[in-house]
This record gives C-alpha cells, structure tokens and sequence, in this order.
C-alpha cells in the first residue's frame, strides 16, 4: 500500500474500501445494536475493534480509522447531531458573519485527544501488519454540511452563500481550512501512514467556482503537511471537469470516482501522482462475473503502472455482501501477481 502511494513498483494492486469499518459487515452490526457512533469513537478498544474487522474479514491492504467527518467540528461545539440513515443535522445553519463565532481553532491535544488515543490503540492492535490511513472531510465538504444544516442535493444554501455573501464565504473557508489542518497534522504526529482528504461533494461546483471559491483553502490544508512525508489521497466525487485543478491543489495521489475511465483520469493528472480508484460501489451487488470483468477492465486500465491503488469510486453500500467483497480483493490481488510475475 504505502509502496504504490509512493509510486513504487509493487507485487500486486494493493486494495482498500472506502466505508470498509461499517455498515456492510455483521460484525459491526452487532456491536451497533450495543453502542452508537461516537460512542464507537470515544471508546479506543471499541473503535480499534471495528477498525480491524475489515483487516480480518476482506484480508485489504490498509485499515481506516473508524470516525465521522463531522468529529472536528463536533469537537469544538458545533451542535450537530449525526442521524441514522440521514447524515449530520445542525440545530443552527451557519450562514452569516455572526454565526462564524461558533467555528473556533481545534485545539487537538484538548479537543480530539479521544481520536488520537484512538490511533495509538488501533496501531498497538494493528502491530505493523498493514498500514493506518486518517482522513478528514475537506472545507468545501464540511462548509456544505455546515451552511446547508444536513444532506443536501442542489447545495442551494452554499451556492447562495458563496455568490452573495463572499466575505463571509472566505472567512467560513479559512476557518474551516485550519480546523482540517490541525486535525489531520494531529493524526500524523499521532502515527497514521496515510491520510485521505474527503471532498466528497466537490463535484458540485463548477471549475471556476473551484478555483475560486475552493482550491486555495484546499492547496493551504495540503501544503501544511508537507513537512509530515505522509502520502496524502485527494478525493472527490462527480470530478471529471475539476481533476487538473483538483490535482493543483495538492496530494499525492489523486482518488477518482467511476465515472471517468481510470487510464483518462490518470492521464489527465498526470503519471507524477499516484491514483485511486475506482469501481462503481453498485456493481458490487450484481453478479460475480459482472464483478470481475469491471474490476479487471479497471486493472487493465492501470497497465500495471506503478502507483495504482485499487479502491472503489465511493463507499461501500450497506447491501453489499462481505463475501463479495472477498472475493474482489482476491482477484484484484490474484491478477495483478500474475502480470507482475
């Protein structure tokens, strides 16, 4: 895994999922019917014990800290509340001037020791055998979450904040920007081996409105962990038109979701980054041979050029079968050994 974030040549396709610690497999179930979400979190060994069930089940190459991207924000008192099969709900849309009193500086030590506790627990328990990957939600995702007040399809509240109101769209966005730096140099100094940066409502925007709106504060997150060495995979969905300027803002390697051929993709990015991606979570709930053809036009695709991780384009649906699952890391891991042998 770290080899091929590396864009060294490796022994086969490392493979990970995003959504992996979660809903699709039984034994995370069981322990949800006894604990919610943050108090998963806020519990080391619990939050250690779903981290790993992947490890053991799928046999992927990295495990992912188990944690909602909304933790930060939580973390220095935002009232929000993460509602089952709906996502994060605030009491009160932040959407002028004097709401942005409430997004203060992360203080990590004080306000996430519980993650970064966390993180030690799940590496002690981990014991070198793959590696640790933290994440955050990038600015743009969070301030979507945060102007909106939930989920939303249009974004119509962010769009509208962004374009008449663009002074405080700044503010909003420079505040956030140090919120996700802080957080994700913590989870650096606390041991991760990678980071993931989930933009994953990006492809909302237009290029311009990236440019503009977005891409510096995402380029100031990024360009603070330079000095970290720890690889960085810059995800977004819906990206086709904004990959060059996503890719200018920074990371390491470049995560794409299914819409856009892989071996397009990388091209567009370039062959100096790595790239992740990127098979449709849905193809996963028909039939194996249509899982393996997809999964190997992908490989294919790759031309087992160095620097590819095999991921799928977002996050595992919850109706998917842990054995299917399975069996994909298999293959990805069986087909790419042949062609590097």
């Amino acid at each position: 895994m770290l080899g091929a974030l590396r864009l060294e040549p490796v022994d086969r396709t490392p493979v990970w999922f995003m959504r992996q610690a979660g809903r699709s497999l039984p034994e995370y179930r069981a322990v949800r019917e006894k604990y919610g979400l943050l108090d998963i979190c806020l519990h080391p060994e619990l939050c250690a014990e779903v981290t790993l069930q992947p490890v053991r089940r799928l046999g992927v190459d990295a495990a992912i800290l188990f944690a909602d991207i909304m933790l930060p924000l939580l973390s220095i008192g935002i009232d929000l509340d993460i509602v089952e099969r709906v996502g994060p709900v605030l009491a009160r849309p932040i959407r002028t001037g004097a709401d942005m009193a409430t997004l203060r500086a992360l203080e990590p030590e004080d306000d996430i020791a519980f993650v970064l506790e966390d993180i030690r627990c799940i590496l002690q328990q981990l014991d070198g055998t793959v590696p640790l990957i933290g994440f955050s939600g990038a600015p743009f995702t969070l301030a979507s979450y945060l102007v909106e007040g939930r989920p939303s399809r249009d974004f119509l509240q962010t769009k509208r904040l962004m374009y008449a109101s663009p002074e405080v769209w700044h503010d909003l966005m420079q505040r956030l920007a140090g919120i996700v730096s802080a957080y994700l140099l913590a989870q650096a100094g606390a041991g991760v081996h990678a980071l993931q940066l989930f933009d994953s409502w990006i492809g909302a925007l237009s290029v311009d409105d990236y440019q503009r709106y977005v891409q510096p504060y995402t380029r100031s997150v990024i360009d603070s962990l330079a000095d970290t060495g720890v690889p960085l995979v810059h995800f977004g969905t819906g990206t086709a038109a904004l990959l060059e300027s996503m890719r200018d803002a920074g990371g390491t390697t470049m995560g794409v979701d299914w819409r856009i051929p892989l071996d397009i993709a990388w091209a567009r990015v370039g062959y100096d980054r790595g790239i992740q991606g990127n098979l449709d979570p849905l193809v996963l709930l028909g039939p194996w041979e249509v899982v393996e053809r997809e999964a190997e036009g992908i490989l294919r695709r790759a031309s087992s050029r160095p620097g590819h991780v095999f991921n799928l384009g977002h996050g595992i649906h919850p109706q998917t079968s842990p054995d299917q699952l399975e069996r994909l890391v298999e293959f990805v891991h069986a087909f790419t050994a042949d062609d590097a042998a």
